[in-house]
């Protein structure tokens, strides 16, 4: 499909292919809305069920039960009526409701009644010495590469941090034939004291037996150690991880410290954020339907704040669902209500993990020399010294030490830029706040955005 084949408006724009955006794509063309969903990825899925329609893993009991379930989403929204496009770059999206999509080396720009951004999650910055080394790579990058491509690590694989992440992965790994020297658990013990008010919950919850299991699995073939500082070492690339001053050789290491919302569209838009200190990121101030406070653009999955990929399907239907009785009213849509119960269920527990694993502060606000954006090679020492300085804030960063400006626009570093500027000032990470956010929000050429369509009032404008 060519940008050109685009319709130049749809009734509902569903931004993300994963089970938030497919679920609510489904659900909205199914009552009868022109839907179109743009996802940057060949196929549907998401992070979560990535690469469920293609996936070259035959044995499915090596990613899980729960992933698989994606193929039922991805089968429901394929004939459902909604427009699946994929290999889309989303780079704009406004209060007017104009959608900027590049495909094909075209842009184009395109009106919606209704907006559900569904850009899902990203994982944490884990910005600790070496990190940017070769050899060093996040647990989900590893996980990503299994997905798609069939592939699990060789040579001597460690893997650092914690989380729900961590551990499926080691399992997946294991199941895949792949072998792990050691897991470095960076769980604070007082993280326990601070989760047990929430166990009654958990315990109730889907998370505990599958959890439990999947612990079992894993501890029964790969030396967990608890760690509380980690560097990579190497010079042209990974050669040792040095765990509380004990050195051990290795070829890949694997980082995670859990997940946050993807929230770089949404502020670009100007949707409301706010801190959530128990998840310790920025989330978007939503009502009960998932609408932000921007009219017509709402927040669905772990865009909206991290719960996993059941629930997200359910925070995705009821966004439509919200969209479809706005601008059609008499359509035959699912009983919202349905949907919020299974959502209270899948979100059960979740309070329990948030606090469990949370990443302790050593590891999230790093010292010295260590890298903390890694796009312009600016150190924790460089964005400390400047707050002091008097530097209020990441867009004052910008102007000092480019922080933020480069390719990810701030998607590796926002997290630990704020932090750092709000421990260096004595505030909070709300008073701080996150970076100011232009398109394009993703990168694009000079030639796709000169591909534009261009009105005859706008020629006329600028001919001479």
């Amino acid at each position: 499909m060519n940008a050109s084949d685009l319709a130049p408006s749809y009734d509902l724009v569903v931004i993300g292919g994963g089970p938030a955006g497919l679920a609510a794509a489904s659900t909205a063309a199914r009552a009868g809305l022109a839907t179109v969903l743009f996802d940057e990825n060949p196929g549907v899925g998401g992070q979560i069920y990535r690469g469920i329609t293609a996936n070259p893993v035959k044995n499915h009991a090596i990613l899980g039960n729960d992933y698989w379930v994606g193929s039922t989403l991805a089968t429901e929204v394929k004939g459902s009526g909604a427009l699946i496009v994929n290999g889309a770059t989303v780079w704009s999206l406004d209060r007017s409701l104009t959608v900027g999509v590049s495909m094909g080396g075209k842009a184009r720009l395109l009106q919606a009644k209704r907006i559900i951004i569904a850009t899902g999650s990203l994982e944490r910055p884990f910005p600790i010495p070496g990190w940017t080394l070769p050899g060093v790579m996040t647990a989900g990058g590893a996980q990503t590469v299994l997905k798609a491509q069939g592939l699990v690590p060789s040579g001597r694989t460690v893997m650092a941090g914690n989380g729900p992440l961590l551990w499926l992965l080691a399992a997946q790994i294991l199941r895949a034939g792949g072998k792990i020297e050691a897991i470095f658990d960076t769980s604070s013990k007082r993280n326990w004291l601070r989760a047990a008010m929430h166990l009654p919950d958990f315990l109730l919850s889907p998370y505990f037996g599958k959890g439990l299991a999947l612990l079992r699995e894993v501890k029964a073939k790969v030396q967990i150690v608890s760690a509380r500082q980690i560097e990579a070492v190497g010079t042209d690339k990974l050669r040792e991880v040095v765990v509380d001053g004990r050195r051990i050789g290795a070829d890949l290491l694997l980082l995670h410290q859990g997940v946050v919302p993807n929230v770089n569209l949404a502020i670009a838009a100007g949707v409301a954020h706010r801190w959530n200190t128990r998840q310790l990121c920025f989330v978007p101030v939503l009502d009960a339907d998932f609408q932000s406070s921007v009219p017509g653009i709402a927040v669905a999955g772990d865009g909206a704040g991290i719960a996993g990929g059941t629930a997200a399907a359910e925070r995705g239907r009821i966004a439509a669902i919200a969209a479809v009785r706005t601008l059609k009213p008499g359509a035959n849509v699912p009983d919202p209500q349905n949907a919020r119960q299974r959502l209270q269920h899948e979100e059960m527990g979740r309070a329990f993990l948030d606090e469990l694993y949370r990443p302790v502060e050593s590891l999230r606000r790093p010292e010295g020399d260590t890298i903390a954006c890694r796009c312009e090679e600016v150190t924790a020492q460089q964005i400390r010294e400047t707050a002091r300085m008097g530097c209020e804030g990441p867009n004052q960063m910008k102007a000092f030490l480019r922080c933020g400006m480069g390719p990810c626009q701030g998607r590796l570093c926002g997290l630990t830029v704020t932090e750092l500027i709000a421990e260096e000032r004595g505030t909070t990470p709300d008073e701080v706040g996150y970076y100011r956010l232009r398109p394009p929000v993703k990168p694009i050429s000079l030639g796709e955005l000169a591909s534009l369509p261009i009105s005859e009032a706008e020629r006329k404008a600028v001919e001479r």
